[in-house]
């Protein structure tokens, strides 16, 4: 028997409860993982708390992690032993796990088991964000909330690669110093105020080019106010509660564009899934972006963890330990 954290019923942190769990044993196509380490994200909080649909009467959370093959089923042609991460929607908040070898990646030297279960999702998230949702060109100037989170500090090295001036929003000094170490330009402590005037300030006539939000509720509205004509609107997320009040005539100021985006039809394909990762951890085995800031904590205090989350009491990514 293995063991995992397991809800019956939606509700907070505490409804996540330590349980033995049995794994099986693979099947065609699929892989027994041990897992190494755990991400930690949103999402996972949005499922436990029943705002995501379950895909089962009882959930175990956890969207993405790293680990070591243990055993293979029929038709698999990955080795038993090598590292390798994926992301899903949950299930990954357990010791072992069999998964669809086609959502596994193979880890390359340089990075580690953390640096990859911190990045799946979130570096994921950041590579479809500044390609396809809104591929950023150089000279763009682009504003990211959120930015020490885990998905603002890679956005804002990745915007400086492609030649872009990042412009962050980010709640307290200890942050705003943080990201601003990270590649963006600028950093605005929304804490301090109204973060508009000032980025209208810095990205002057021409406006932004797009604004990612994850915050949701709490900004959309200045993130609308803060592009420039044609400028594009990306909510891929909603820390603060989901965008309330919000009509297509928001957009005619400036023939706007918006969009929801979901990493997971950004990498259905496997294909996809690979081009992805490939370009991710390319990156960052070259030193190119820094996955840096990560907090490791005990599987056993995955409830603290999306409590401390929630609270925004976290910057950079949190991994979780078996």
């Amino acid at each position: 028997m293995d063991m995992a954290f397991v809800a019956t019923r939606p509700g907070g942190p505490e409804v996540l409860q330590w349980t033995e769990v049995e794994t099986p044993v693979p099947g065609p196509g699929e892989v027994l993982l041990r897992h190494t380490a755990i991400g930690v994200n949103f999402i996972d909080t949005y499922f436990r708390s029943g705002l995501y649909p379950w895909p089962e009467k009882t959930l175990i959370p956890g969207g993405d992690a790293a680990g070591v093959i243990e055993a293979v089923g029929q038709g698999v042609d990955l080795p038993v032993g090598a590292r390798v991460a994926y992301v899903m929607r949950t299930g990954a908040y357990r010791t072992r796990r069999v998964v669809p070898a086609d959502r596994l990646v193979l880890l390359p030297e340089g990075v580690s088991d953390a640096v990859a279960a911190s990045s799946m999702l979130k570096g994921l998230t950041a590579q479809y964000l500044v390609t396809s949702s809104y591929p950023v060109k150089a000279g763009d100037t682009v504003l990211v909330h959120a930015a020490a989170g885990g998905v603002g500090l890679l956005l804002g090295q990745w915007l400086a690669l492609l030649g872009a001036t990042a412009i962050g929003t980010a709640g307290g000094p200890d942050k705003v110093a943080l990201a601003g170490r990270h590649g963006y330009a600028e950093v605005i402590d929304y804490t301090a105020g109204d973060f508009v005037p000032r980025v209208q300030e810095i990205a002057g006539p021409k406006g932004c080019a797009a604004v990612y939000d994850s915050v949701g509720r709490d900004t959309w509205r200045g993130s609308l106010a803060c592009l420039g004509r044609f400028g594009v609107f990306v909510n891929f997320g909603q820390s603060s509660g989901p965008i309330e009040g919000f009509g297509l005539p928001d957009l005619a100021r400036g023939s706007l564009y918006a969009c929801r985006p979901t990493l997971f039809d950004y990498i259905a394909d496997r294909a996809d899934l690979q081009m992805r990762a490939a370009d991710l951890f390319g990156r960052i085995a070259a030193g190119e972006i820094r996955a840096d800031v990560i907090t490791t904590r005990p599987l056993s205090e995955a409830p603290q963890a999306q409590a401390d989350l929630v609270a925004r009491r976290t910057t950079g990514a949190t991994v979780l330990i078996p």
